[in-house]
């Protein structure tokens, strides 16, 4: 071991009182910062040893680096590991694994569990994934119509939105089934700065009914009634509210989906007694060409999701209370064709839905 004292400038001193007082520096320097400074302060080597503590190796080893180098010597000198490179070749073949399934028997990659597999680095698999805008964690879901009709259908349905007829109304019907209406057991606490609004696992259900909603496609504008229950009568009644919201004698355009409760006898003999609406039928799953459907996605998030209704009653009340403030503000869905050039086809749609918030 050297016998030589450590003698520290002012600017040296200075500097290592800086380092040792650090919350921002590595450990490892903040570490032999206090070992210089105990130096220098002579204490023995069982003092620093108890007080940092470390061994009698590391002491002398960053001594005698101080003692040749000055504060110069005092950085680590692990090699650490060699920069992987990101080759075309290895690039390809991250992106080529990752369209495999993984031979554990799970369902997708994670970037440590590729990179094993690979012998590479976990964050060239999460560059090389970032740069191709790949995520294997993530999954979405479609459903493909089986209609043989669907291009005929949805050029009908899109017709209506795009170029409706003159001197006629435009209506999207659908019913949102089912809406409970739920209480909630424990109070609600409410939402402060850095809590969300919690809400307490348990309920009380009080019932259900169903949403019936008629949306202007022109003005935005929704009609809604509720019923206990969605059976074609239901439906045929709230037609008939349709019906009467308009002047007498004008065109009347509803688009629908194909529930059999709006394709029953009940449902023709309507249609015959009024000659004037027109019942157009969207294609077999393909709920997205009826614009009602963006308008109960919005009824869910603002009113139902997070609701506390004590009664059916009060559900049905808060419910057309929404749609009538809505109809004050409501502003219409904006349709628009991306590519003309493209046919509608089963496999390739090409309408884009513009939201109206």
């Amino acid at each position: 071991m050297s016998n030589e004292t450590v003698r520290l400038t002012a600017s040296e001193e200075n500097e290592l009182r800086s380092r040792a007082r650090s919350r921002t520096l590595p450990a490892g320097e903040v570490r032999r910062a206090r070992l210089l400074l105990m130096l220098a302060e002579g204490k023995s080597y069982q003092m620093i040893q108890a007080e940092l503590p470390c061994d009698a190796t590391f002491i002398v080893r960053w001594k005698q680096r101080f003692l040749k180098d000055r504060l110069a010597g005092l950085y680590a000198r692990h090699p650490g590991r060699a920069v992987e490179k990101r080759t075309p070749k290895m690039e390809a073949r991250i992106l080529e694994w990752t369209r495999r399934r993984p031979r554990d028997g799970s369902t997708h990659w994670s970037t440590r569990k590729l990179a094993e597999h690979l012998g590479v680095h976990h964050m060239m698999v999460a560059r090389v994934w970032k740069r191709a805008r790949l995520q294997p964690q993530r999954i979405e879901r479609y459903m493909m119509s089986d209609d043989p009709d669907f291009e005929q259908k949805a050029a009908d349905v899109i017709g209506l939105y795009v170029k409706p007829p003159q001197h006629a109304v435009v209506f999207c019907v659908d019913e949102k089934t089912s809406v409970q209406a739920l209480d909630r057991l424990d109070p609600v606490l409410p939402l402060a700065p850095g809590r969300a609004e919690r809400h307490g696992f348990e309920y009380y259900r009080h019932g259900t009914l169903s949403l019936y909603a008629a949306l202007n496609t022109k003005t935005g504008e929704v009609i809604g009634s509720t019923a206990p229950r969605h059976t074609s009568q239901e439906f045929v009644a709230f037609l008939a509210d349709v019906v009467a919201s308009q002047p007498r004698g004008r065109e009347i355009h509803i688009i629908a989906d194909n529930f059999s409760a709006h394709k029953t006898k009940l449902v023709q003999q309507f249609l015959d007694s009024h000659p004037k609406v027109k019942l157009h039928y969207t294609p077999t799953y393909s709920s997205w060409l009826n614009q009602v459907e963006l308008w109960f996605a919005k009824v869910e998030r603002d009113v139902i999701a997070r609701g506390v209704f004590t009664s059916v009653t009060d559900l049905k009340r808060k419910l057309m209370n929404y749609i009538r403030r809505y109809n004050e503000t409501s502003r219409p869905i904006k349709w628009k064709y991306t590519d003309v050039s493209n046919r509608i086809s089963a496999s390739n749609s090409t309408v884009t839905i513009l939201s109206q918030r």
